[in-house]
């Protein structure tokens, strides 16, 4: 390993900086820096060199160039190996970089203001950084790049044990760094893409790049004979699976994952203490209540048989009682904001049970305490060669964005429950039939070709379960095609439906409604999830 004699500072964001100089000048290396970073350094009272001045080369163009010099590209791209690289610089009086400690300048959070200008988008995108940040990661065998603060204290420890960086560790800050560019190139793409001539941006950029960064590898994807591995934003949305943190339990599959993200997405929806129960991606459980415990003594009533081996989410602290009555049953997967210490007690005698920890926000929301709900803004389908990208499902239905189309009007508890019917709906599989009553599913049926299919499954699913949908509601994640369907439900025992509307047959459906006597409300929003 070579000695690091001299080091090359230039960032964007001084976070920290001043303490790595330091470090690396109390160890002997001597440092360069260019503007607003040499100054800061001076400042701290540090033996600093100036770009210009070593380049012999003023800054220019309002500081656009002032590292693009071979004195500055020799001294970092230099092969050590190569006598005749070494000759050569030698020759040139260009003497080695060891060390180059660059981030770029602020581009994707100027771009994400929403009164960003294209010429203060245009000033943000650095040359110089990246240019030296690729001559450094090119060249990992001779130099150290440095491109995140996160990496100063592991990078000076090392160098303080050792006097240099090893193989290993030049090379991992090598790949940190043509990541870092990748990235960056990408964020710079997609906003110039997304400019229309008026100025203003598409919410679709002519280039998607996405950026993403690999969690870990999965034992094999949904079967056996697939290869899988999780992957999470680049910026990820707070409160979403992937800051997850496992407590304890069996590795996580590629299904107990895609299961576990329904049921997530489905609970942070409730603001009063929820359980959702998830099984093949459905909620098979869904149910407010008190507490935890009994929220999920009623989620776990609605289908009992289907909750064995499903994946269990709360909205709230998971405490030791609840532990205790989850515990009796084979769950695959747990997931809460946090867990009292007998609760994790209790869950460590089921030791297989994969227990994930992810943090919940709290927020205000009409006065009451609610959740931050950490919604991705977009939702991808992988096609053949293509994607499919749209606006994630975000819409939230409200007690006045309703309309009752029927004679008869439901009641509060009806209109409350028909709310809650409708949350549930939309994490349930096309096509969606759900009944509720008492903030509790009674009987769910999706994924059927049929929507009159679903609501026949539904009721079976309730009459399994001795559950009576007498007196129920029924939420319908989109428009009921023929008044077969209103039939189905209303001979069940519903009261009270919550739909999209927008069908043909939309008198005919709630003349349907009106000889039942049930209450028809309509959302003008439809919840497909296919």
């Amino acid at each position: 390993m070579a000695a690091i004699k001299q080091a090359l500072l230039s960032v964007s964001n001084k976070t920290g900086l001043v303490e790595l100089a330091r470090g690396l000048a109390a160890l002997g290396v001597s440092l360069l820096s260019t503007g607003g970073t040499a100054k800061l350094l001076a400042d701290a009272g540090l033996k600093v060199t100036e770009v210009a001045d070593y380049t012999g080369f003023p800054e220019m163009l309002d500081g656009r160039v002032k590292t693009l010099h071979p004195k500055i590209h020799g001294g970092l791209l230099a092969r050590r190996e190569d006598a005749a690289h070494l000759r050569a610089i030698e020759a040139a009086g260009i003497p080695p970089i060891d060390l180059l400690v660059v981030n770029l300048y602020p581009f994707e959070s100027t771009v994400a203001k929403p009164d960003c200008q294209l010429d203060e988008a245009i000033e943000n995108i650095d040359i110089g950084g990246p240019a030296m940040v690729r001559s450094a990661a090119k060249n990992w065998r001779g130099v150290g790049v440095v491109t995140d603060a996160a990496q100063y204290t592991a990078v000076l420890d090392e160098i303080k044990r050792s006097g240099a960086l090893s193989d290993e560790t030049r090379f991992a800050l090598a790949v940190a760094a043509f990541n870092r560019i990748a990235n960056y190139d990408a964020a710079i793409s997609d906003y110039l893409s997304s400019l229309k001539p008026d100025g203003s941006r598409s919410e679709f950029p002519a280039q998607s790049n996405g950026r993403f960064v690999k969690l870990q590898d999965l034992r094999y994807g949904e079967n056996p004979h697939q290869h899988a591995a999780l992957y999470r934003d680049l910026y990820p949305a707070p409160g979403s699976l992937v800051s997850a943190k496992q407590v304890q339990g069996k590795e996580l599959s590629y299904n107990n994952l895609a299961d576990a993200d329904a049921a997530w997405e489905c609970v942070k929806s409730f603001d009063e203490p929820a359980c959702v129960i998830v099984k093949h991606a459905n909620p098979c459980g869904v149910a407010v209540g008190r507490d935890c415990t009994e929220a999920y003594a009623r989620a776990f009533a609605t289908d009992p048989t289907s909750a064995f081996g499903g994946i269990i989410a709360f909205n709230r602290p998971l405490d030791a009682s609840t532990a205790q009555a989850v515990g009796k049953q084979f769950v695959e997967v747990l997931i809460a904001p946090s867990y009292a210490a007998d609760a994790l007690g209790v869950l460590a005698a089921k030791a297989n049970v994969r227990v994930l920890e992810i943090a919940l926000d709290a927020v205000k929301r009409d006065g009451k305490t609610a959740w931050d709900q950490g919604r991705n803004a977009h939702d991808v389908k992988r096609i053949g060669s293509g994607l499919l990208i749209q606006s994630a499902d975000n819409k939230v239905i409200t007690a006045t964005d309703i309309k009752v189309v029927t004679k008869q009007k439901p009641t509060p508890q009806q209109l409350s429950d028909l709310l809650f019917a409708w949350k549930v709906a939309k994490y349930v599989k096309s096509n969606a039939i759900v009944f509720c009553g008492g903030g509790q599913t009674l009987g769910v049926g999706a994924g059927q070709m049929s929507r009159i299919d679903s609501a026949r499954i539904a009721s079976i699913k309730a009459a399994n379960a001795k559950l009576t949908l007498l007196g129920s509601v029924v939420a319908s994640d989109a428009f009921f095609p023929f008044r077969d369907g209103v039939d189905v439900v209303a001979e069940a025992g519903a009261k009270a439906i919550i739909q999209p509307g927008g069908s043909v047959r939309d008198e005919e459906v709630v003349a349907a409604a009106d000889e039942h006597g049930i209450a028809m409300v309509y959302t003008g929003v439809r919840h497909f999830r296919h």
